[in-house]
């Protein structure tokens, strides 16, 4: 049975409580020697490591007892993580260094896969444009501070948290196993993958680059509740063996204890601490959306600007950022501006998906949109040319987007140079010269780049116009 609760807070016990009974089996129990005085027995002491991690979710029953233990999730589902600390070096601390940081990875078991993980996340992240594969769901998690989600390490989150209060951190994992798999004969055997826990603390420079403590277990990823019919059919075979058979097999626990293993060789820069130990980033919106960062206060003409061919990779980078698609940044991390309009809509589509993959192909050709409705006007005062003794007129242009009479009204004011309130009324002239005043359903029904001479009458006793369109 999945352990699951709604409020982590109310069920963490003491690291004293904790560790009195460990559920796990790799705590043996010490075999009682045969002692004539049973006053003189040393008391035996448990183990209580300086750190431990528990995932709160069921170890398989159809594990052998020289295997490692194995955990099965369902894809997108949130799952805690326990931070436990019995480290005495806090005490040693100042006050506003007492953070840890700990990164949490999901990563291949199998060398084979190891040895092409880039590969293999970069084919993940083009069949799933703007997803993650490891998450942290941020409403649910206790303790933890400054969260991190770096969208250039779709399998990876950071995040500091105080040893001395209770810290949970829930995840979430978003790949399947059988997705790093090759097919066989109509069936396919899921990809094993580690859950890591890497925990540093601060150095003399302000970063978390010393190394205190490392730990992982061994999980496979099922689609949405394939986990528990997993765990189920475990524990029927197991039952359906004999006593005998069944005493090879490791007792399930509900939650499973992350081993101490070597630390993960981090690469990354180091992180430095925030400016204070309350502040709190959220994480980065490219875990939520596939255009994930907006523009920020930036005007039409520069997010609608286009694409030059002789662009570098660095402004080709720019021109990504600018017009939301910073998620693909890395995608394109060798793209000059000429090598990315190279690119057909069908390739784009290919690489960023359908719906991300259009609107760059848009992005990048920059059309303007075309105006419902162009009409040509020209006033009474307009300049005549003379060109081979022909007179001719001389019309502006006027677009409408809305194509209501209000809209008409202030688009010639602007012709005219006067306020558009001053313009009391427009009408057209009609059959037999009448004037029709101009209304909203007129507009509608003008056609495309019709041609009218304007022409500004004076109202009594008003400093408004009456312009007639002719």
């Amino acid at each position: 049975m999945l352990f699951w609760h709604s409020q982590p807070e109310h069920y963490w016990p003491t690291p004293a409580e904790h560790y009195q009974n460990p559920p796990s089996s790799i705590y043996r129990e010490t075999i009682q020697l045969p002692f004539l005085k049973q006053e003189d027995q040393t008391p035996i002491v448990p183990l209580c490591p300086a750190f431990q991690c528990v995932l709160c979710a069921p170890s398989s029953p159809g594990i052998k007892l020289h295997e490692e233990t194995l955990t099965y999730l369902n894809q997108g589902q949130s799952y805690e993580i326990r931070l436990l600390s019995n480290w005495k070096g806090l005490g040693e601390l100042a006050e506003g260094r007492r953070l840890l940081r700990s990164v949490v990875r999901v990563v291949f078991h199998d060398r084979r896969l190891q040895y092409s993980e880039r590969q293999q996340l970069e084919s993940w992240q083009l069949n799933h444009p703007g997803d993650r594969i490891l998450d942290i769901d941020i409403p649910l998690s206790v303790g933890v501070t400054d969260p991190l989600v770096n969208p250039n390490t779709l399998n990876t989150i950071e995040f500091l948290w105080d040893p001395s209060k209770r810290t949970s951190v829930f995840i979430q994992v978003n790949c399947i196993s059988t997705e790093f798999t090759q097919r066989k004969n109509g069936g396919e055997k899921g990809a094993p993958f580690r859950i890591q826990v890497d925990t540093y603390k601060g150095d003399a420079h302000g970063g978390f680059t010393e190394h205190l403590y490392s730990c992982s277990c061994q999980v496979k990823v099922f689609k949405p509740k394939g986990a528990d019919r997993k765990q189920k059919t475990d524990r029927e075979k197991v039952e359906k063996r004999s006593a005998l058979e069944r005493e090879k097999y490791q007792p399930a626990c509900e939650s499973t204890i992350l081993t101490e293993c070597i630390p993960w060789p981090d690469i990354e820069a180091p992180r430095s601490p925030p400016s204070t130990p309350s502040s709190f980033r959220m994480p980065t919106p490219e875990r939520a959306c596939a255009s994930p960062v907006c523009a920020s206060d930036s005007s039409t003409e520069s997010s609608a600007e286009s694409l030059s061919p002789s662009s570098s990779i660095s402004e080709t980078q720019q021109w990504l950022v600018r017009n939301r698609f910073s998620n693909y940044c890395r995608t394109f991390s060798n793209f000059t501006g000429a090598d990315l309009l190279k690119l057909s809509r069908k390739d784009l589509t290919q690489i960023c998906g359908v719906a991300d993959g259009i609107r760059l192909a848009h992005s990048l050709s920059a059309r303007s949109v075309r105006p419902r409705l162009t009409l040509y006007i020209a006033t009474d005062t307009s300049e005549k040319k003379t060109t081979d003794d022909t007179s001719q007129t001389v019309y502006q242009e006027l677009y409408l987007e809305e194509m209501t009479a209000a809209e008409l009204t202030t688009k010639v004011a602007d012709l005219f140079s006067v306020p558009a309130n001053h313009i009391q009324q427009i009408s057209r002239t009609g059959p037999h010269g009448i004037h029709i005043l101009l209304s909203d359903m007129m507009v509608r029904h003008m056609p495309d780049e019709s041609c009218f001479m304007a022409t500004l009458q004076k109202m009594h006793n008003s400093d408004c116009f009456h312009c007639i369109l002719r």
